[in-house]
């Protein structure tokens, strides 16, 4: 035994049930996690995976001209949201529904005649008095799922036909940073895409090949990170009583290389500085933490943080009132300390939770698995402070209690990504899984569209790709892998050429170095099969591989298994 030493373990037992549910959230894997796994659409198989050199609409994504950072907040365990935007002109239905969990009048701080929030989210008055916070009512979407797991993956994949533990391994952002670097996997950006901590149970940053966030476990390892620029530590005591020591400590070194970033986040880490005191706990350090890299310029342009214990059936007054306080003080804290800096209006927030909770109490004090919630962002981007969008009625739920959604948590994602983001519309559409673009007015406008009127929907989003000044179809249109044989022969990168151009096919291993050249020559027009093990002039090992195309100026990685 080493003591100390902490593995990541992934638990599964087969129970059905609740239960059983809470354990698979931890089903995503450790190498996934690290960012070098792919979604294993790639693995060698019958699969046809579409691969499109970067469009002029993805160059100008590269382009656009905004400093700005969003920061999205999962709270996780479905977020009551009855106990977070009260709709004081339901007040009588809503208290009747729960006689011994509502809040009473006297301790709802009322911010405008229709909705107040507990007074125990007092710290975000401020926030509203200076225009700094926005409720959205009523997101969900169409046939919600009421299983943590199917919900938490269908508000990162946006995939409306996901079912138990089937549906879309991709995530909105996911696909987004796909679209921004199509070379990833061998040429990554300087800085981290994105930052999320705790890896599991989210498919927001997973792409087709790899998942574009430097992710950790936790708060703890990546303050450690931050203050020292090592992922593990290597110190010689650790090993000292363990039996696979030196093991140990060698698998701990890959892992500090492959955090390649580590360097970049001590670097902001050291830059920054915090200049307000922060509440001490799971939360406020997390927020206190990414203040600090982005005061020290770290350039990363999403996060990801989150805050657990809203599975609140039991006992639900005093765990929502502690963990809504901790919440509303750190978000005060945060904006402020980034105030110091001017750059509080360039980060905008945003809560997410994979559904909301029912109308009425049930018999332990708390309340079970609802629909549709409030979604709160935080920001002096906002531009004005205000409840937005039509809160559900109370009077008439479905026949298990549950508010309908009146507000689809697409549209909220699309306006985030056109508006804050600036992504162009058609992109942000493909990303959502063709879903009609359709902006919620939240403050910040980038596109220029006009949001009363605009009623956006394109059928085909992505024109044509040029190349060197000449109208030509994608550049690859397909890479097909032939089916799985264990044999020498495998694998096989199949392209199909829709015109004559020279190709430069480069194979890298995970840790991004050039093992040599599998392709480098003219190709005609048409079908080629290329062998990656017979090009290769150096025996490979067994192993996940990465390859790059090049033609001519434009690039794209994929991922493939060597067998």
């Amino acid at each position: 035994m080493c003591n100390n030493i902490h593995i990541p373990i992934n638990h599964h037992n087969g129970k059905d049930g609740h239960d059983h549910e809470h354990k698979f959230w931890s089903r995503r894997s450790f190498m996934q996690a690290l960012g070098i796994a792919g979604s294993g659409s790639m693995m060698l198989g019958s699969n046809f995976l579409t691969a499109s050199a970067p469009s002029p609409l993805t160059a100008a994504i590269n382009m656009a001209e905004t400093d700005n950072i969003l920061i999205l907040i999962r709270l996780s365990g479905g977020n009551d949201g009855l106990s977070t935007v009260i709709p004081i002109e339901q007040y009588d239905t809503y208290a009747n529904a729960r006689p011994n969990i509502y809040i009473p009048e006297s301790k709802i701080l009322k911010l405008t005649d229709e909705f107040g929030v507990p007074s125990y989210m007092k710290s975000l008055e401020p926030m509203w008095a200076d225009g700094q916070f926005k409720a959205v009512h009523g997101v969900g979407y169409e046939g919600q799922s009421l299983s943590h797991f199917t919900g938490s993956d269908i508000f990162a994949n946006t995939d409306l036909t996901t079912t138990g533990f089937s549906g879309l391994n991709t995530g909105w952002m996911g696909r987004h940073f796909e679209n921004i670097y199509p070379d990833y996997l061998v040429n990554p950006p300087e800085s981290p895409a994105a930052i999320q901590i705790g890896q599991f149970g989210s498919l927001v940053f997973q792409g087709e090949e790899t998942n574009y966030a430097f992710v950790t476990n936790n708060i703890d390892q990546l303050e450690q990170i931050a203050e020292t620029g090592q992922q593990y530590s290597l110190d010689d005591t650790l090993f000292n009583d363990c039996m696979y020591g030196d093991q140990l400590k060698f698998l701990r070194g890959v892992a500090n290389t492959t955090y390649e970033y580590s360097g970049k986040i001590h670097a902001a880490y050291e830059r920054g500085q915090n200049q307000v005191e922060y509440q001490d706990n799971g939360f406020a350090r997390q927020l206190a933490l990414l203040a600090r890299l982005i005061k020290g310029n770290l350039g990363t342009k999403v996060y990801m943080i989150s805050m657990g214990g809203f599975d609140t059936h039991g006992n639900q007054p005093l765990a929502h009132e502690r963990l809504m306080t901790n919440l509303s003080v750190a978000i005060d804290n945060f904006y402020d300390d980034l105030g110091f800096t001017q750059q509080d209006d360039k980060v905008l927030s945003m809560t997410f939770s994979e559904f909301g909770r029912r109308i009425f109490e049930n018999g332990s004090n708390g309340t079970d698995h609802g629909k549709a919630a409030p979604t709160l962002f935080f920001g002096s981007g906002l531009n004005g402070s205000a409840f937005v969008g039509d809160h559900p009625t109370l009077d008439n739920p479905d026949g298990r209690g549950n508010l309908e959604y009146t507000m689809d948590f697409r549209d909220l994602y699309a306006t985030v990504l056109a508006e804050w983001l600036c992504v162009p519309i058609p992109l942000v559409e493909q990303h959502l899984l063709n879903h009609p673009y359709a902006p919620v007015n939240l403050g910040f406008n980038c596109s220029g569209v006009d949001f009363p009127d605009i009623v956006y929907s394109d059928g085909d989003p992505t024109p044509p790709t040029p190349i060197g000044g000449e109208p030509t179809p994608e550049l690859v249109n397909a890479i097909v892998h032939k089916p799985f044989y264990p044999t020498k022969e495998a694998p096989h990168i199949y392209l199909e050429m829709p015109f004559s151009a020279h190709v430069d096919i480069q194979l890298y291993n995970i840790l991004g170095q050039n093992l040599g050249t599998v392709f480098n020559e003219m190709m005609m027009e048409g079908s080629t099969e290329i062998n990656i093990r017979e090009r290769m002039t150096l025996p490979l090992a067994t192993g996940k591989y990465i390859y790059r195309i090049q033609v001519q100026d434009q690039k794209m990685s994929k991922s493939v298994v060597v067998v």
